[in-house]
């Protein structure tokens, strides 16, 4: 079985680092020229909260010039496309030509991007991978580090489905590879786990994006608390009313957020308890991907997360906007044209 990881950046890293250390065939495929050096030279290095994970893997890495030369070493059974969601289509159209004829691509990314890669291979080639509260950051050319404590037995991190809803041999497969990670399952409710992630990308990650501040820092903030409560209901209301059977969303259901965005006083202090007494078991230094992207001056996946929740409320009569708010911020940030800060989120 031979395995291609198209985007090597945090979560390609990451989990090329797992798939290299258990000696599968895997090789990772990236545009940043310094980063395909260095895990040619050195391997991924690997850091988490515990020592185990803590390690360096020799690794193989192709630029993305070199993609053509798949050609010579044999097709490719499974591609993980890790790739940003604006980033999808080119990243599949790059790897198509090289899947073996039962290959398939599994979107292992934020956002819901499998339409756009059925567009390109098939539905019939499309397997759908969501990585929850997975909060790793590549820190440099082939080094990564994950920010919070392995889900293990008490939150399933990845979860692998089919778009059509049935358990096959393929998504088990993926979900025993996953499963050397961290904790795995395969779903038959892949567009409500979607949603679900989507809920909780809405809420942590623009407003870190924003703000300047990591998942801590945006927690122990009493407005940013509410601000991201009134995203979360937002969103899980607008995905409830498109028909997706919503999983919990962090520990609460989805009528949880929708009921402390409404106005439910004793459920809103429960779930801001909760996020709260999240900041315990997480670093002070783990920062949602996109308030990376800032910090690093990269376009940002806000039109994909916040402006996507938006524009599907827009269809079905559903205003969002805390959503919509939060989209103007960020992309003020993005754009250089306001410094991130708290006070740009004050008020939405």
């Amino acid at each position: 079985m031979r395995i291609a990881i198209v985007g090597a950046g945090a979560v390609g890293a990451y989990v090329g680092g797992y798939f290299a250390r258990a000696g599968h065939d895997v090789v990772l495929i990236d545009g940043w020229p310094a980063n395909v050096e260095a895990i040619n030279r050195n391997g991924l290095t690997l850091s988490g909260m515990t020592e185990p994970e803590c390690f360096n893997a020799p690794a193989r890495a192709l630029h993305i010039t070199d993609v053509q030369s798949l050609t010579r070493t044999g097709p490719i059974d499974i591609a993980f496309v890790t790739m940003k969601s604006f980033d999808t289509g080119w990243a599949t159209l790059l790897i198509k030509e090289h899947l073996a004829p039962d290959g398939f691509v599994v979107s292992l990314q934020n956002c819901i991007n499998e339409e756009t890669i059925a567009g390109i291979v098939g539905w019939g080639r499309v397997v759908g991978c969501i990585a929850a509260k997975i909060a790793v950051e590549l820190t440099g050319p082939a080094t990564v580090r994950r920010g919070v404590a392995l889900g293990g037995t008490k939150h399933t991190v990845f979860r692998v489905g089919e778009p059509h809803g049935r358990i096959t041999p393929r998504i088990e497969k993926v979900r025993d590879l996953l499963a050397d990670i961290d904790s795995a399952k395969t779903t038959s409710n892949l567009w409500g786990e979607r949603w679900s992630k989507l809920c909780a990308n809405a809420m942590g990650n623009g407003t870190s994006a924003a703000s300047g501040l990591g998942s801590n820092g945006c927690a122990r903030d009493p407005d940013l608390r509410w601000l991201m409560i009134r995203i979360a209901g937002e969103a899980a209301e607008i995905g409830r009313s498109h028909g997706y059977a919503l999983e919990k969303i962090g520990k609460f259901e989805a009528a949880d957020w929708i009921a402390a965005w409404q106005g439910d006083g004793a459920i809103r202090k429960t779930i801001e308890d909760d996020m709260l007494a999240a900041c315990e078991g997480r670093s002070e230094d783990n920062r949602p991907s996109m308030g990376q992207d800032i910090s690093k001056g990269r376009r940002t996946e806000i039109d994909f997360i916040n402006g996507f929740v938006a524009d599907k409320g827009a269809e079905i009569g559903i205003a969002a906007p805390a959503n919509r708010g939060l989209v103007t911020a960020v992309i003020a940030v993005e754009r250089g044209e306001l410094p991130p800060s708290p006070e740009r989120l004050r008020g939405i």
